[in-house]
């Protein structure tokens, strides 16, 4: 782990996560909860099945698809938790590429995650690096600057 985190509940995600492999996926009931409410830029979705189809999808579409976390807060049942996330495009070239973001997590009482809600932005993260919707997403933004 990345960040040094005094609770255990905590750690044990962050572990998970910045070591997360496709045979994992199967193991995600351990750190989120039956009936997780789970939200980033693409997917908003309910339960640990569709929890677990988010992920599954990230390691299909993604190469060497992986986390590591910067900063961790941590206050009662909540914590936010920055993040690199490092990846190669599987179609549009084999850069490496990092989106930062940040993570919302609520916890139960058995320290499983019943909400998970991701913030990053889509556009200068993802579209931007994107060979022709970047070079759009580019001149907007210039334009937008004036």
């Amino acid at each position: 782990m990345s960040v040094r985190c005094e609770d255990a509940r905590v750690a044990r995600i962050v572990a998970l996560f910045e070591t997360l492999v496709p045979a994992d996926i199967e193991r995600l009931h351990e750190v989120y909860a039956d009936d997780v409410r789970f939200k980033d830029p693409f997917n908003e979705v309910q339960g640990i099945a569709a929890v677990q189809r988010v992920f599954a999808h990230m390691f299909v579409a993604l190469d060497e698809p992986h986390f590591v976390v910067r900063d961790i807060i941590v206050q009662g049942d909540a914590c936010f938790i920055t993040w690199d996330f490092i990846f190669r495009f599987k179609r549009f070239g084999r850069e490496l590429q990092t989106i930062r973001g940040g993570s919302h997590v609520e916890l139960d009482a058995q320290g499983r995650i019943t909400l998970h809600r991701d913030y990053w932005d889509a556009a200068e993260e993802l579209y931007e690096k994107l060979p022709i919707v970047g070079a759009l997403m580019r001149w907007l933004k210039r334009r937008a600057n004036g």
